[in-house]
């Protein structure tokens, strides 16, 4: 692999890692090696972004009052949640595991600044968003930075980003993209977790794929 030519071996790696690349909802409580976190992070800050702005903002989240915000705010939404299904969706809907809250040793929430003077706007006049699909661009970085370490990563979604962000004592101004639960999986599958308890298949990109 010289001046970034990549032979077969490495990219039927890269799609490998793809593959191996789940939302993880359950974690062991083993602390991370401590330079793990670091490396990741790094790894994540290669990420590309509008006019190279990194608008990405990572706050670990150590304290056990902010922790329990979240949670709690989970734990509200979720039942908000439940209440949008009924019958067996509903049932199957209480018996998935949504959060590593409780055991991911790491909690990562990750906010774009949107008045943010690096990049000095290019990009984004016209389409500010490219801002926020900027800091997603980071968070997938991050997440295969650490599946390739054996590292797992889950994306909480049911929470109140108005909510985290007070908790945590951030600028109103910016925007929860991701909260991050980080830690070892309690176990490895390649095969996404919705997906083995029957909530959704995957789909072939047929459907998808568009030509005009």
């Amino acid at each position: 692999m010289n001046h970034g030519t990549f032979d077969d071996a490495f990219v039927g790696d890269l799609d490998r890692l793809l593959r191996w690349r789940r939302d993880v909802r359950r974690f062991s409580r083993e602390p991370l090696e401590p330079h793990l976190l670091p490396e990741i992070l790094d790894a994540a800050e290669l990420a590309p972004s509008v006019g190279n702005s990194q608008p990405w903002r990572w706050v670990e989240v150590r304290s056990t009052t902010a922790r329990k915000a979240v949670r709690d705010s989970f734990t509200h939404c979720n039942a908000d949640a439940l209440d949008g299904y009924t019958g067996e969706r509903a049932q199957l809907y209480s018996s998935l595991k949504l959060a590593g809250l409780d055991d991911a040793p790491v909690h990562l929430a990750v906010f774009c600044e949107p008045a943010v003077a690096q990049g000095q706007g290019l990009g984004r006049q016209t389409v500010p968003e490219t801002l926020e699909y900027s800091v997603v661009t980071a968070i997938s970085t991050l997440w295969l930075a650490a599946r390739a370490r054996g590292v797992g990563v889950g994306w909480v979604s049911i929470i109140e980003p108005d909510r985290v962000t007070a908790a945590l004592a951030l600028p109103s101004a910016w925007k929860l993209v991701a909260y991050l639960c980080i830690g070892y999986p309690a176990h490895d599958s390649e095969t996404p977790e919705l997906e083995r308890v029957g909530w959704q298949a995957r789909t072939a990109s047929e459907g998808r794929h568009f030509v005009r």
